[in-house]
């Protein structure tokens, strides 16, 4: 849960920064929220970092957990939390007291992990020492540093340096058992187990059918509707006109923007399933799965606010202009939407029409013009 959070914030200060060239900023309490073209935070003091931008750097020590993403990111503080970073080139330099969940196209990790190491990309190599287990999934591997517990590996290429040790079971993921030779200074044989990528381990149901308690259910729905206003206020406090020209996309030219959304989630789906056919990227789908569904989230959140806004300006108010009038018109877009939802089989499809929807609106905001053949508003 922590992850999807810290990934969920990271995306939408991203499309804050896609906003405008000048960045944004918001501190509150002991966090600092940033985003930009080149994000660089090195003032001492922060508890949790959440950044996004296209060159991400943290040289500053933090008590609390970094959340990162970029083209190129890198953290060279140490953070007495969790550390979770995605990009194109991600480098982890400083200490991390926890765990460290990474995501990249070339992954580097020279700062010692005190927890576990979670790490996939093209090109990932581990140089410092991990307290906890290892989790790795890459085309190249190089393990060059001291695994304290369990790893689990897959991998195309594996090159184990000189410092290479993984101090319980080692798990090898392999198309043909066999086909990756581990040194006896890495791990003995008789901590080496091999499986073939297709093999999985049994799923482990636990417990019984439970009651449905109805204070929970309504208690969940209006926690969704709280939190699609709270994300829509902070949109309008980051990127004000980006929220507001896509509302006026959705409400102008609803058709279009429901194809393209379409397209858009249809794009990120099917990517996963050709990911999946390479055999090794197999690992990596789950990452496009993630992807879909922080994109229908968003895109939710902007149908729902366009829905709200139609909806006030039906009642006779005038289009929102402050933070807590956007975060209203969401709150009530979200509210009726869901009990709409409630409909069978008409309320789901007119969710899943606004949330396409949204989606569009998005899509059709941050990438090039001419790529969609639709200017941005």
């Amino acid at each position: 849960m922590r992850f999807l959070i810290s990934v969920f914030l990271s995306v939408l200060l991203t499309s804050a920064a896609l906003a405008g060239d000048d960045g944004r900023s918001l501190a509150i309490g002991g966090d600092a929220f940033r985003a930009g073209r080149s994000v660089s935070v090195s003032q001492m003091g922060r508890t949790d970092l959440f950044l996004a931008g296209e060159k991400v750097t943290a040289a500053a020590d933090i008590a609390g957990t970094a959340h990162m993403a970029g083209r190129w990111v890198t953290l060279s503080g140490d953070a007495g939390g969790n550390a979770y970073m995605a990009g194109q080139d991600v480098t982890l330099n400083g200490a991390v007291a926890g765990n460290a969940t990474l995501f990249g196209q070339e992954v580097t990790v020279q700062g010692p992990v005190a927890g576990n190491l979670r790490a996939s990309g093209s090109e990932l190599r581990i140089d410092s020492e991990i307290g906890g287990y290892a989790l790795l999934a890459g085309e190249r591997v190089t393990l060059n540093s001291v695994v304290a517990g369990d790893m689990a590996l897959t991998a195309r290429d594996v090159d184990f340096g000189p410092g290479a040790r993984v101090g319980g079971t080692l798990t090898l993921y392999e198309t043909t058992p066999g086909q990756l030779t581990v040194p006896a200074s890495v791990a003995p044989e008789d901590r080496i187990e091999r499986r073939k990528i297709k093999d999985r381990g049994p799923l482990e149901w636990g417990g019984g059918p439970e009651m449905v308690s109805w204070r929970g259910v309504l208690g969940g729905f209006l926690f969704g509707v709280l939190l699609v206003a709270g994300v829509a206020a902070l949109i309008a406090a980051l990127a004000p006109e980006m929220l507001a020209a896509m509302r006026r996309r959705i409400l102008d030219r609803p058709g279009r923007t429901f194809g393209v959304g379409f397209v858009a989630l249809s794009t990120l789906s099917g990517a996963g399933i050709v990911v999946a056919l390479t055999g090794i990227g197999i690992l990596l789908t789950p990452a496009f799965v993630l992807l879909a569904l922080l994109a229908g989230f968003f895109g939710y959140v902007v149908g729902a606010y366009a829905f709200g806004v139609a909806l006030l300006s039906a009642a006779g108010r005038t289009l929102p202009d402050s933070i807590g009038d956007r975060a209203l018109a969401a709150g009530v877009g979200a509210l009726v939407a869901g009990v709409i939802g409630l409909v069978p089989f008409l309320g789901w499809l007119f969710v899943l029409l606004m949330l396409l929807t949204g989606l569009g609106a998005l899509a059709i905001r941050l990438l090039p013009d001419h790529m969609l053949g639709a200017p941005r508003y």
